[in-house]
């Protein structure tokens, strides 16, 4: 059996008990005040960006995991904020571009292993408008900036699995000129 997801945090986070007890599989519940804890996942983004030449803006991992693999500008959720301007937020972090707008495309489940920790996400995968694509630079936890034509994406080449899954729909997406047709939308 896959140890409980929880089982490194050993105290009880409201009365710091080490009676911290696995409940379910998805919680922990405190032996002695009855608080129970739900490990549920993570709202991360991630920004799919087409320029007017029809190629993908990719970015290349400056930090573990997957380190120096193609991945697509996004990250975490903050607190008190939509995914929407989450996947701003992080685009801008990540090449300095300002998205004006999204529209959702589809989720997938990720483990994302950060700090000794697996950390479980929901990747929210949003099609993004930004204005004046050419000025995009790496910065943060870019590495690279690469702009891709759709026939030079290769998903294995993407270094986290959610994202080398999504980069596999997208391809179809793309060939099936759903992409293009959601792009005229927004």
């Amino acid at each position: 059996m896959a140890q409980h997801p929880l089982e490194k945090f050993r105290f009880c986070p409201l009365c710091g008990s080490a009676r911290f007890v696995v409940n379910n599989v998805k919680s922990k519940r405190c032996e002695d005040c009855g608080f129970v804890y739900y490990f549920n996942p993570s709202a991360s983004t991630v920004a799919v960006i087409v320029n007017d030449r029809d190629e993908l803006l990719v970015v290349r991992r400056a930090k573990e995991p997957a380190c120096g693999t193609l991945d697509l500008p996004g990250g975490f959720c903050d607190c008190y904020e939509t995914s929407e301007e989450g996947v701003a937020r992080e685009v801008k972090e990540e090449t300095g571009l300002e998205v004006e707008g999204t529209l959702f495309l589809f989720t997938i489940p990720n483990i994302y292993p950060f700090g000794g920790l697996d950390i479980h996400t929901i990747d929210q995968f949003f099609l993004c408008h930004a204005k004046e694509t050419g000025g995009a630079v790496a910065a943060d936890d870019a590495a690279e900036i690469l702009w891709l034509p759709w026939a030079e994406v290769r998903p294995e080449l993407f270094g986290l699995k959610s994202i080398s899954r999504g980069v596999a729909r997208l391809l179809q997406l793309h060939a099936s000129g759903r992409i293009a047709a959601l792009g005229k939308q927004h």
